[in-house]
């Protein structure tokens, strides 16, 4: 059976990952994992010994268990019949996570919100581990709710009566990554919404700063680029022939462009080139900027 993991601390961003993984393991009939991780802090360790302070130790844990119980009722209550487990480990948690995604299909992370549409602000922890990770990550900010990612209801509230908002993808076209856009596309049949794609581009250096003046060099490209879009996109809309696709191409970087558009969206999806340089992972420009920006979920997808 897929496996959906969260990584649980008890703040109100883990807490909010939680809910959201419990509804998306429940759209993929997989299971869930609860994943909590403490390392000893320097001030519990003996000065001289190097022996962790077992006091400290054992109610960190006895919190831990208590904490993973009690999410796991509350979830398995909203959930009858989601499979739902826990795992608690004393390993670093940036270390524990990595390890945890190696295992499974989707490894989800709160991360704290900035105000209604401010974004993230993504810690070291989840930095790491976005920018490691073999596996799809999503973040998912404090306060976020099931209503958010559907439509307004008649009275102009939130409900999850209404159709799901489109999922969003922010595509690359020099490289795109069938694992990106497989991934939001599914995600898209799942939600029984529309598939929104937004790709950037520039006027090429080689063609000069005069060129930028050309308006008919500038309509051919851009037309190029659609044809390109529409080229990269027809096979996934054969495959996933019941989702609506609106595909987009604008003038400059993505970033500015899905953060502006994740507002109406259910979740953001982008890629993350998968390079292995001496420190460490790599996040792209587009990556960074939705993740301090978006307004919705964001899912970040390794790819080749």
């Amino acid at each position: 059976m897929p496996t959906i993991t969260v990584g649980l601390d008890g703040s109100p961003q883990s807490v909010a990952a939680a809910d959201w993984a419990a509804r998306e393991a429940e759209q993929r009939e997989a299971a869930l994992c609860l994943l909590h991780a403490w390392e000893p802090p320097p001030h519990v360790t003996a000065p001289l010994a190097g022996v962790p302070a077992p006091g400290e130790i054992d109610r960190e844990q006895a919190w831990a268990q208590t904490l993973l119980h009690e999410t796991q009722s509350r979830l398995a209550h909203r959930h009858p019949g989601l499979p739902i487990g826990t795992r608690q480990t004393g390993d670093r948690p940036a270390s524990a996570l990595l390890a945890a995604a190696d295992e499974s299909d989707l490894l989800v992370l709160g991360s704290r919100g900035l105000g209604t549409v401010a974004g993230f602000l993504v810690g070291s922890v989840c930095r790491a581990v976005v920018a490691r990770s073999t596996r799809p990550v999503v973040l998912v900010r404090a306060g976020e709710r099931a209503q958010d990612e559907h439509l307004p209801d008649a009275s102009g509230g939130t409900s999850t009566t209404t159709p799901y908002r489109d999922v969003l993808l922010g595509l690359d076209l020099d490289n795109p990554g069938d694992a990106v856009i497989g991934f939001a596309f599914d995600a898209a049949r799942r939600r029984a919404s529309g598939l929104r794609v937004v790709h950037g581009w520039s006027l090429p250096a080689s063609y000069g700063y005069g060129a930028a003046m050309d308006v008919g060099l500038n309509e051919e490209l851009a037309e190029q680029v659609r044809h390109a879009l529409t080229d990269v996109l027809r096979p996934w809309r054969d495959k996933f022939p019941g989702v609506e696709v609106r595909a987009q191409a604008v003038i400059g970087g993505a970033g500015r462009h899905l953060v502006h558009a994740s507002r109406d969206a259910s979740l953001v999806v982008v890629g993350r080139s998968e390079r292995h340089t001496p420190v460490g992972g790599h996040i792209g420009p587009v990556a960074h900027a939705v993740l301090q920006r978006a307004a919705a979920p964001v899912a970040v997808v390794p790819h080749d």
